[in-house]
């Protein structure tokens, strides 16, 4: 995924997909609107169905934590004059949901269509009446509301502040059951009708309100919980990638796309984009879930990381041996006796960094970077300053293809040259031998670079895993550049854990 991993990942239900969807009307984006995006996202129908799988623990606890109020009225009855009642501690057991239905509609809008919801509602019924012969009578027993209802959603997308709110309040409950039983007893009796007729109406526009209202608060709570967690996803330190929207969302039957600026911000300091070559025919809808980077994006994020002072890489020990023993030849043990003197590994260090900002260009073949890059070897002398026996300055162009599995990224140098421009040797003070020259060239080549891209894929994988992304399970994931760009194709599973701690604890 190479830098792109960063970015990536980040949907916990039908919900907090909705996140990675862009403003509405509400938001000016100007005549050309992709001509400032840097970053795509793109979810198409299956992981929407997937991700729909979930709706059921957000509306599980949209009704356990819905707090409805105490219900009263009251009615005059023939006979039995007024009739009052009131329901009270009233709270949700047994819940269950048949099945969940997701539509992606045109019109900018999720439509999820819960059928079937069961529950089961209790509480105490308070109920007394003034008699035609001035008879008052008070009394107080336990009740069960058995009900089914259907659950339709419309969520809108709309912006604020550049980012993302879900609007769900388009909600609306189809009551195919309300039974009212009193004290366990489930034969109807003339109490029983006389209350259910009383009540129903009344308690059904209550269930709608706070049901309705509570998956409203669970949808913005969620929302700023994944808008939490892809802030931090896409900052580190000083460096942070500006995920603000860029563009209205395109909703087709097939799939949700949001687009983002990608611009990358250091120490306040922001990359400017204004020639982004996205287009929407550039992704299909094979996948379940597309991101679309821009080289440009990619890009700044090697700039900030070269002017952080990330680009350094020290080896010692079995690493360095590793590397200046790559094949054991006469020519190569002579050189490397020459360099350091008959110094132990562990008693050097061998330092790589580099120069000048390293330049990305994204091309078919794979990701190119060009960077000016200095190598020093030293040697550790107990009480002595360090004694540095090499130290070169060298131009590496390298292509990198990228691949991630088993939840580690992998880059894979496929091409690479190399163009020495400074060379101090205590080995060869003159830079005549050719011999230690050749040596250090084909060791570059063979060795150097692939340590170099295999440290950096090991750091990136241990910076993503700590930002969480080893929890999804990321499914043949696809890294695909192009000239100016690279896409990220895959399918993933959700892990379902995380949704239902993140409700557990904060609902």
């Amino acid at each position: 995924m190479c830098w792109a991993g960063r970015m990536m990942l980040g949907a916990f239900s039908i919900l907090l997909a909705l996140v990675l969807a862009a403003a509405a009307a509400a938001c000016e984006f100007g005549p050309f609107p992709y001509r400032a995006t840097g970053i795509v996202c793109r979810m198409t129908k299956p992981a929407a169905l997937l991700l729909n799988q979930e709706t059921a623990q957000v509306i599980q606890a949209a009704f356990r934590n819905a707090k409805f109020p105490n219900i009263t009225g009251e009615r005059s009855m023939r006979l039995l004059g007024r009739v009052a009642y009131g329901l009270s501690n009233i709270q949700v057991n047994d819940l269950s949901i048949e099945r969940s239905e997701v539509e992606l509609k045109e019109d900018n809008a999720i439509h999820i269509s819960i059928k079937n919801v069961t529950a089961l509602f209790k509480g105490t019924l308070t109920y007394g009446y003034a008699g035609a012969w001035f008879l008052q009578l008070f009394h107080s027993v336990d009740f069960e509301i058995e009900s089914s209802i259907d659950l339709q959603l419309s969520i809108n997308l709309m912006c604020q502040k550049d980012q993302v709110a879900p609007d769900a309040s388009g909600c609306y409950l189809t009551f195919h059951k309300l039974t009212l039983h009193l004290q366990g007893d489930k034969q109807p009796g003339w109490l029983k009708q006389l209350f259910t007729d009383f009540i129903s109406f009344t308690l059904k526009l209550v269930l709608k309100r706070e049901v309705c209202k509570e998956i409203n608060t669970v949808a913005q709570t969620l929302t700023n919980f994944i808008l939490d967690l892809a802030a931090n996803f896409v900052r580190d330190k000083d460096i942070i990638v500006d995920i603000s929207v860029a563009s209205d969302p395109v909703i087709k039957a097939g799939y949700i796309e949001s687009h983002h600026k990608g611009l990358v911000l250091y120490k306040n300091k922001s990359s400017v984009l204004s020639d982004s070559v996205f287009s929407p025919s550039l992704l299909t809808e094979s996948r379940m879930l597309y991101f679309w980077l821009s080289e440009h994006s990619l890009s700044s994020l090697a700039a900030a990381a070269f002017l952080d002072g990330r680009l350094v890489l020290n080896l010692r020990g079995e690493k360095l041996q590793e590397l200046f023993e790559m094949e054991d030849t006469e020519v190569q043990r002579k050189a490397v006796q020459r360099i350091f003197q008959g110094t132990s590994y562990n008693d050097s260090v061998a330092k790589v960094w580099s120069l000048t900002q390293p330049q990305i260009s994204l091309q078919p073949k794979g990701t190119v970077v060009r960077s000016l890059v200095a190598v020093e070897v030293s040697i550790l002398l107990a009480g002595e300053e360090p004694l540095v026996a090499l130290y070169m300055e060298k131009e590496i162009t390298v292509t990198i293809q990228a691949t991630y599995a088993e939840k580690k990224l992998i880059l894979q140098p496929v091409d690479s040259s190399v163009e020495i421009k400074v060379f101090k040797c205590t080995a060869d003070p003159s830079g005549e031998d050719s011999s230690i020259q050749s040596f250090l060239q084909h060791m570059i080549l063979v060795a150097g670079i692939p340590e170099v891209t295999s440290s950096i894929g090991s750091a990136l994988t241990s910076l993503m895993n700590n930002k969480r992304l080893d929890l999804f399970d990321i499914i043949n994931p696809e890294i695909i550049t192009r000239q100016g760009y690279v896409i990220v194709q895959l399918d993933f599973g959700f892990p379902s854990h995380l949704l239902l701690n993140f409700l557990e604890n904060s609902l």
